[in-house]
């Protein structure tokens, strides 16, 4: 496992970003585990975050011109990844939308850069694939490119049919998903610590029960 991904579980695990235990999702499955990344919430943990993501993506090597954060959660995402990029020497715009579009000043939906050439969209997690989707028409409606997404956990889980709802925005739209770590990861980091056996044990009867190929 790279090092940054240990470093990230630890962190979140830290934090209480990450829980364990049993926790009903939208599906109505118990899952046990609950990822929470509204929970990086102050100065510390936001620049942090940042650097994580802005690792992953480095080591993922995709090209990219910009960034682009989806209302709401995306909005501070895409800001401090790109705070963390001009910290290790690449200087790369941002930008973000609006729910309603401004009638006023400068109007429209999009603040911060322009959209232009290829456009990296930043978000916590995938679930319905609502966010990206809408994503990925604001800027081909811009006229730029969208050329992949950067999540924080991929938690490889089917959605109605044997997909992911990762490998479904893969699919449905031509984009990589670059993630922080996903559910193997986090299985490979349990099974080092004896104290986490029984919690190891319960995630992965769940990814056999649940999880995507």
């Amino acid at each position: 496992m790279q090092p940054f991904k240990e470093d990230f579980l630890t962190f979140a695990i830290e934090r209480k970003v990450l829980l364990f235990g049993e926790f009903k999702t939208k599906a109505g499955r118990l899952s046990p585990y609950f990822f929470n990344a509204g929970l990086f919430n102050d100065g510390e943990s936001l620049k942090k975050l940042g650097e994580f993501y802005a690792g992953a993506i480095q080591a993922s090597g995709l090209a990219f011109d910009g960034l682009f954060g989806p209302a709401y959660k995306g909005i501070p995402l895409a800001a401090t990844v790109a705070v963390a990029l001009a910290g290790l020497g690449r200087n790369v715009p941002y930008s973000y939308n609006r729910k309603e579009a401004k009638d006023h000043g400068e109007g429209g939906t999009i603040v911060g850069a322009p959209l232009q050439g290829r456009i990296l969209i930043v978000d916590d997690v995938i679930s319905a694939g609502t966010s990206v989707r809408e994503s990925v028409q604001l800027i081909k409606a811009a006229g730029a490119t969208p050329c992949g997404v950067a999540i924080a956990l991929d938690r490889m889980e089917r959605g109605l049919g044997e997909l992911s709802a990762v490998q479904e925005v893969s699919r449905q739209h031509g984009l990589p998903v670059v993630s922080i770590v996903d559910l193997d990861d986090l299985l490979a980091y349990l099974e080092e610590k004896q104290e986490w056996a029984e919690t190891r044990a319960a995630i992965a009867r769940y990814r056999a029960q649940y999880g995507a190929a």
